[in-house]
């Protein structure tokens, strides 16, 4: 399984972008598809998770509804539209892939596949 996340740049505080997680070697749909993301000098941190087995998307407290998952099944490409930025969601985003297709302890437990990572940095 390969992920190729893209999208990311530099942009101001309260804009938006568009994360884009592209698959070959396996079909999103049949797993679990996490986003994460990896400050300077911090831990990584998760995002969501999109559970293949219930369809839903489980988002951190952080995330206060300024983000949002979907998916392409026809592209097999799942997106991370991000919202109104602000300058600590600056950071390396990863797109990953657990073979367990639910959510379940998804922020704390290993996930199979991960993409390269795309840099976002929000700055004035």
């Amino acid at each position: 399984v390969q992920l190729q996340a893209s999208g990311g740049g530099l942009v101001q505080p309260g804009s938006s972008l568009r994360l884009s997680c592209a698959a070959s070697g396996a079909t999103l749909a049949q797993y679990a598809v996490g986003w994460f993301r990896q400050a300077p000098g911090t831990e990584r941190e998760g995002i969501s998770c999109t559970s293949s087995h219930d369809g839903n998307t489980y988002y951190a407290d952080f995330v206060k509804g300024r983000f949002a998952v979907t998916g392409d099944n026809a592209k097999n490409t799942v997106y991370l539209q991000m919202n109104n930025l602000e300058f600590e969601d600056t950071a390396v985003y990863y797109c990953a892939v657990s073979v367990f297709g639910y959510c379940s302890a998804w922020q704390s437990r290993q996930w199979h596949y991960w993409g390269q990572g795309t840099e976002v940095t929000v700055s004035s």
